[in-house]
């Protein structure tokens, strides 16, 4: 069984900025962490793996050179190995390049039963990633998945929905989004940094992964943010005097009234 996890490299959350002239997020920082639900997502892959025989899993990466810190982390966590889709030609991407360009890498992993994500990204929190994904490369996906129950020819997922839960089952190969109910992500082990460290990640490009710039970055991307900016939040204080009288008092009930606050 071949199981492929997405982790995503973001800022954390403090650390969040935007280029104001192309609204492209800046990921050069070095306070990065792999994104929280694809923790869980890699999390529920070991615990596949550890449970079944014959189970690999390859975690796959898409961003700047720096995105490799994310795939030593998820192999020292457990993973067998990793992919980084990484070059020029991706920045800027939305969902739609994204989803594009990380399809034709996990085909190049061959032939893949479960691709497990978070069912989105603290960076982005579009949500959209891994249904693209699942289009791109013909297959089903179960979204706001929170508990994976593996059979013979597929899963059984664990689905949550407004008002409850549903429970459904589907052949391989499937794609799922999980959410953060599905498990407690664990640690990195030594003996699982030691093999980060001697892994070697192959990084693929355009080329590697037979893709056309012109659908990739900016370029490739038909939805991009067109205006960045801080709220301005200003306030117009009107002070009242105390003067023995029920006047002030009235009037600042009238005031609430006229704002609906009360």
């Amino acid at each position: 069984m071949n199981i492929v996890v997405l982790v995503k490299q973001v800022p954390g959350t403090d650390n969040v900025k935007m280029d104001p002239v192309t609204g492209v997020m800046i990921r050069s920082g070095k306070d990065t962490i792999i994104n929280p639900l694809d923790e869980n997502a890699l999390a529920e892959a070991i615990r596949i793996k550890n449970s079944q025989e014959n189970v690999k899993v390859t975690a796959v990466s898409m961003g700047p050179d720096s995105a490799m810190k994310a795939i030593k982390e998820a192999i020292a966590m457990g993973a067998d190995g990793g992919v980084l889709i990484s070059g020029r030609a991706f920045a800027g991407s939305d969902t739609i390049a994204t989803g594009k360009a990380i399809a034709a890498a996990i085909r190049k992993v061959g032939d893949v039963d479960l691709i497990l994500c978070g069912e989105r990204a603290t960076d982005g929190e579009t949500g959209q990633t891994g249904a693209m994904i699942a289009y791109y490369l013909g297959i089903p996906v179960e979204t706001y998945v929170s508990a994976v129950e593996v059979k013979e020819n597929g899963v059984i997922v664990k689905r949550t929905v407004e008002g409850g839960f549903e429970r459904v089952e589907i052949p391989f190969p499937v794609m799922a989004t999980v959410n953060k109910d599905i498990n407690e992500p664990g640690f990195p082990t030594l003996k699982g940094k030691l093999k980060a460290k001697e892994t070697v990640v192959p990084v693929y490009g355009p080329v590697e992964l037979g893709l056309d710039p012109a659908e990739l970055g900016l370029k490739g991307s038909p939805t991009r943010v067109v205006k960045v900016f801080s709220p301005k939040l200003s306030r117009d204080t009107i002070m009242k005097k105390a003067d023995g009288t029920t006047g002030p008092v009235e009037e600042m009930m009238k005031f609430l009234a006229g704002k609906e606050a009360i």
